[in-house]
């Protein structure tokens, strides 16, 4: 469901069932703040029983968010972009025209109050989402996200494709991940991503892929389904 009045909050209620999660796309850039707003409402309706689970597909305009553990020395380059404190777990990330954000407020009070198994649910369903473009996914025990081997630049390097930031509230989860479709790389320049400073970023279009984010957004829908299908079995973390 688009929202094209860019006022998400009211366009949330859509797609609600006591059982189904809802769906909505916002079909242009969204502001920091009002996302946020919008996210906190929605949390604060199912956890009160009034609103149904919700996954919210959207991009922003160019800006670098802070998680808790951001450090400042890792913005680099002060007064480039907007820089936004965030809740949401994680350090420095960009975000802009080209990434896919998905939000996902869910109740782990139904599905199970583990929250490194629902990150490792999240890292799966990311996973799952890249194998649909033959892009080889992959997580690492001492980094969050997802990641890209980038044999033909050498051995050993890798890239980051994905992030992944939540928070938790009245046990239900907001905040969520973002997919580097054709964001402008050279943005991450202005922060040290994630706090890691060994390893670069990439995207589908960095990757050669010509998929765009319609596209992105199908396959995120389908592996969503078999993944958080599959997570009501308890899987155990990707992480050891």
């Amino acid at each position: 469901m688009a929202d094209r009045s860019n006022r998400p909050a009211p366009a949330m209620q859509a797609g609600r069932t006591a059982r189904a999660v809802g769906w909505m796309i916002s079909d242009r850039p969204v502001d920091y703040p009002h996302a946020v707003a919008a996210m906190e409402a929605r949390v604060e309706a199912i956890a009160a029983g009034l609103e149904g689970e919700c996954v919210w597909l959207l991009e922003r305009p160019p800006l670098y968010t802070a998680g808790t553990s951001a450090k400042p020395e890792d913005l680099v380059e002060q007064g480039r972009l907007p820089v936004f404190t965030s809740g949401r777990g994680g350090q420095y990330t960009y975000h802009g025209p080209g990434q896919r954000i998905a939000y996902v407020m869910l109740d782990l009070n139904k599905r199970g109050r583990d929250i490194r198994a629902f990150v490792g649910t999240l890292e799966r369903w990311i996973i799952a989402t890249l194998a649909t473009f033959n892009v080889r996914g992959e997580v690492r025990p001492d980094r969050v996200g997802v990641w890209v081997a980038r044999p033909e630049r050498g051995p050993g390097i890798e890239d980051k494709i994905a992030a992944i930031g939540i928070r938790v509230r009245r046990g239900i989860t907001f905040h969520g991940l973002a997919i580097n479709v054709e964001p402008d790389l050279a943005a991450f320049a202005g922060i040290v991503p994630c706090g890691i400073r060994d390893h670069g970023v990439t995207s589908l279009a960095d990757l050669g892929l010509t998929a765009v984010t319609a596209d992105v957004d199908v396959a995120l829908k389908a592996a969503f389904e078999r993944t958080f299908s599959a997570s009501t079995a308890r899987m155990p973390p990707l992480h050891p």
